[in-house]
C-alpha cells in the first residue's frame, strides 16, 4: 500500500510540474502549439508503448477511442488557456469541479452535499467575483471548460475500458486529440514548433505529464483502492501551487491557499464517500 500512494504521489507530482514547465514554452509556442507537442509526442510514445491492434475493431470502438482523443485534447487545450491567465493552483483547483461533479453525481446522501458546498465555498473564495484581486474571467471560463471535459474524459475512460484492453483506446484516440490543437497550435507556435530546443521541450511535457504518470498510475492501481486513488487525487491542487511556487514565483495568498485547501476537502470527502466502477486514468492535464 505505502509502495502505491507513494506511486500516485509521484505521478500528481509528474503531472503538475510538467504543467508548470510547459509554461515556460507558451512564449514561443503559445498554449495550443505546447499541446500540439505534447499529445503529438505522447501519442506517438504510447502507441509504441502498447502497440493497440485497430484491425478488426468496429466503428463504434474506433469512435469511443476518438471521442476519447478529442475530450482530451479539448481538456488540455482549455487548461492551457487558463494556465495563460491564472496561477497553476488555481486553475487546477477550479478544472477539479469536473471529477468532483462525477463522484457525486445522482447522490442523495446529505454528507456529500456538505463536501459540494466546501468546493464551491472554495472556488468563490478564488474567483473573487466581488473584490478587487479575483482571478481572469476568461480564464476561469476556461478552467471550468476544462473541468467539464475531465468529467467527460473520465466517463468515456469507462466506456472505453470496458472495449479495449488496458489504455489502448486512450493511445489511439490520443493522436486525434493533438488534432484538436493543430489549427491553432500552428498559428500559435509557427516555424519555432520545429525549432529542436522547443521540440525537446513538448518532449519533456509529455513525458511528464503523460508518460511518466501514466505508468506510475497504472501500477499503483494494481495494488490501490479505487477510493483511496481518488483521495490521492485531491492533493493535486496543493501540488500545483507548490509547481507553481516553485517554477514560476507564483506567491498564493492566504485565502487561495484556504480556498485550495476546502476544495481538496470536498474531493477527498466525495472520494471517500463513493466507490464507483468508473475506472480511473492518468489526468494527462
Amino acid at each position: 500500500m505505502k509502495r502505491a500512494v507513494a506511486l500516485v504521489l509521484a505521478a500528481g507530482t509528474s503531472v503538475q510540474f510538467g504543467a508548470a514547465f510547459a509554461v515556460h514554452l507558451f512564449e514561443r509556442l503559445g498554449p495550443a502549439g505546447t499541446v500540439l507537442l505534447r499529445l503529438t509526442f505522447a501519442a506517438v510514445i504510447l502507441v509504441a508503448l502498447l502497440r493497440p491492434v485497430i484491425r478488426g475493431r468496429s466503428r463504434a470502438d474506433l469512435g469511443l477511442a476518438v471521442a476519447l482523443g478529442l475530450t482530451l485534447g479539448f481538456m488540455n487545450w482549455t487548461f492551457y488557456e487558463a494556465l495563460d491567465r491564472m496561477p497553476i493552483g488555481p486553475t487546477v483547483t477550479i478544472e477539479m469541479a469536473g471529477p468532483l461533479g462525477v463522484a457525486v453525481w445522482g447522490s442523495r446522501r446529505p454528507l456529500d452535499f456538505v463536501w459540494i458546498f466546501l468546493a464551491v465555498v472554495g472556488v468563490l473564495v478564488l474567483v473573487d467575483p466581488f473584490g478587487s484581486g479575483g482571478l481572469d474571467p476568461v480564464g476561469v471560463l476556461l478552467a471550468l471548460t476544462a473541468g467539464g471535459c475531465w468529467a467527460t474524459y473520465i466517463l468515456l475512460t469507462a466506456r472505453t475500458g470496458r472495449v479495449w484492453p488496458g489504455a489502448t483506446g486512450l493511445a489511439v484516440g490520443m493522436g486525434f486529440g493533438a488534432l484538436v490543437a493543430a489549427p491553432a497550435g500552428i498559428v500559435q507556435g509557427g516555424a519555432d514548433l520545429l525549432q529542436p530546443e522547443l521540440l525537446a521541450g513538448g518532449l519533456a511535457v509529455a513525458l511528464l505529464s503523460s508518460v511518466i504518470p501514466y505508468s506510475l498510475e497504472m501500477e499503483a492501481l494494481r495494488t490501490l483502492p479505487e477510493q483511496v486513488f481518488g483521495v490521492m487525487m485531491s492533493l493535486e491542487p496543493a501540488i500545483a501551487a507548490l509547481a507553481g511556487l516553485i517554477l514560476l514565483g507564483q506567491d498564493l495568498s492566504a485565502p487561495q491557499w484556504l480556498a485550495i485547501g476546502l476544495v481538496g476537502t470536498g474531493s477527498a470527502g466525495a472520494a471517500l464517500g463513493h466507490h464507483r466502477t468508473t475506472r480511473h486514468e492518468p489526468v494527462l492535464a
